[in-house]
């Protein structure tokens, strides 16, 4: 039930952000508006799967409907993102994203991209638009095996001034909110039903 509404919240979030662009060109550099940190991975011997280190999100194989599933944790993190951050997927399929929810060390299959002027929903709903562009040229047969780090800083979205983009995220952060209590309920029952079943088997 949850999983529906949080579909319907973020497709009416995504219509909020079409109206706010309409009729704007993509025209300003991702990196105008936000501060890009380009993934790369630990030592291998560095990985382990009980809670030492950091959080280690690899790539979009991590990646659930707005937030990574954690896996993995790492002594020697390199490079890292932010609980909140935008994580986008820099490797096939290029452009997938989610959202860090606690600080974590970044693999070379992501990077995490942060905004400078603290409108994390706006940033959001444009790379989910951005997502939908580069998927685009994926349908049309041109495959994206990885982006490097000068054409994502040098993706084109739309120039929307400092004063709109507070508008839109007094609007939408609200929906957001709504979204990540609601994802944060999913994960709290799986933990649970986790452990119940762990408790039956053993």
């Amino acid at each position: 039930m949850s999983k529906k509404i949080n579909d319907n919240l973020e497709a009416q979030a995504f219509a909020i952000y079409k109206d706010f662009t309409e009729g704007l060109e993509a025209s300003t550099e991702l990196s105008d508006i936000a501060t890009i940190t380009m993934g790369t991975s630990p030592e291998g011997e560095s990985f382990n799967t009980d809670g030492q280190g950091d959080v280690f999100y690899q790539g979009r194989t991590d990646f659930g409907f707005r937030f990574p599933t954690i896996r993995l944790f790492t002594t020697e993190g390199k490079r890292y993102a932010k609980a909140g951050d935008v994580l986008m997927s820099v490797r096939a399929p290029v452009g997938d994203v989610n959202l860090a929810k606690e600080n974590c060390a970044i693999g070379r299959g992501l990077a995490s991209i942060r905004p400078k002027d603290g409108c994390y929903s706006f940033l959001y709903y444009t790379m989910q638009e951005l997502n939908f562009e580069l998927k685009k040229f994926n349908d049309e047969g041109t495959v994206f095996g990885s982006i490097t780090k000068d054409d994502l800083f040098a993706l084109k979205i739309v120039p929307l001034d400092g004063q709109r983009r507070k508008e839109f995220e007094s609007v939408v952060a609200p929906i957001d909110a709504l979204i990540k209590a609601n994802e944060y309920e999913i994960f709290r029952l799986q933990d649970v039903c986790s452990t119940m079943l762990s408790r039956l088997t053993h």
